[in-house]
């Protein structure tokens, strides 16, 4: 009796692992065939648990860094009194000189992106619609190898070619002209120069995607070649501007040790933060200068969002 139930018992618990092993085996199909009739879950559990820790590091990075902003500083002791309280705003708001440092920074930041805009268009132009398939890799090479270089490297080779025995300055000896040395005229070179490959690359992008029918099309038209520019090209490649003006003008207006090294006496925002950071060991007041960028780039993206051109980049 007793080796029949062990035989029952047995072959119950072989049928068992026998079902659990045609259920293991056919769980991928059955997941595979859940996940290709449902895109949208797919996609979820794609980029779900990236986009989960993204959004808690950015976000709380975020929200850290206005509630440290809120607090203030014991002028004697230099501890951080956590009581809330609006002294840090108050003092950017009626100080004039961080009033200054802000505009000085917008203006930096808008003038490099110009910069950029201009010299990256006709480079990205000729890249996409002109250059021959060789050319077109070659120069593509060519934006893209700067990136491999040091941060630091560029800035300080900058700081020598801008300085009295630069090449900068013989040169302008030679032309008989003023060279702009150290100061805002040398961040603003300086910065453009660092950020342009992120203009060009975008732009060129945004121009590859342009078909040469339109071209064409607008040619057999009779239009000229201007018209065609301000008609076709730039309405179309409008939004790759935007998106690159997007990196240029953030980077730019967080930026600091371009200022360090080329800028002079100068001072940006990103350098009001660093000292505050550092020799002052101001926590609260550095976040609260920090914040300054960071509602002054939602405003632009929010700026840009209502030109239509976020949902076509």
């Amino acid at each position: 009796m007793n080796q029949t139930n062990n035989a029952s018992e047995g072959t119950l618990v072989a049928r068992l692992l026998a079902a659990l092993r045609r259920f293991a085996a056919a769980l991928p199909n059955r997941a595979s065939a859940v996940l290709h009739r449902r895109p949208r879950l797919r996609l979820s559990l794609l980029i779900g648990p990236p986009m989960l820790w993204l959004g808690v590091a950015y976000l709380g990075a975020l929200g850290a860094l206005f509630i440290t902003s809120l607090w203030g500083q014991d002028p004697f002791t230099g501890t951080v009194v956590r009581e809330w309280n609006l002294d840090n705003f108050r003092l950017l708001w009626e100080s004039e000189v961080y009033r200054k440092i802000t505009f000085r920074t917008v203006g930096i930041a808008a003038g490099v992106t110009v910069i950029d805009i201009l010299i990256a268009f006709p480079v990205a132009l000729y890249m996409a619609k002109v250059a021959s398939p060789r050319m077109r890799n070659i120069l593509v090479i060519a934006v893209l190898t700067p990136l491999w270089a040091s941060y630091l490297v560029k800035a300080y080779a900058w700081r020598i070619m801008l300085s009295e025995d630069g090449v900068v300055s013989d040169l302008g000896g030679l032309l008989g002209i003023d060279t702009p040395g150290y100061g805002l005229a040398a961040v603003v070179i300086t910065l453009a120069y660092l950020w342009l490959p992120f203009m060009i690359l975008p732009i060129y992008a945004g121009l590859e995607r342009l078909p040469d029918s339109m071209l064409e099309a607008s040619m057999d038209l009779g239009a000229k070649t201007g018209h065609t520019m301000r008609r076709v090209v730039l309405p179309s490649v409008f939004p790759a501007v935007i998106a690159g003006s997007i990196f240029t003008f953030s980077l730019s207006l967080g930026d600091y040790i371009t200022v360090r090294i080329v800028g002079g006496a100068n001072q940006m925002l990103g350098n009001v933060v660093y000292d505050n950071v550092g020799a002052a060991n101001n926590l609260p007041f550095a976040a609260a200068v920090a914040t300054i960028p960071v509602v002054i780039m939602l405003v632009y993206l929010a700026a840009a969002r209502r030109t239509g051109a976020l949902e076509n980049v």
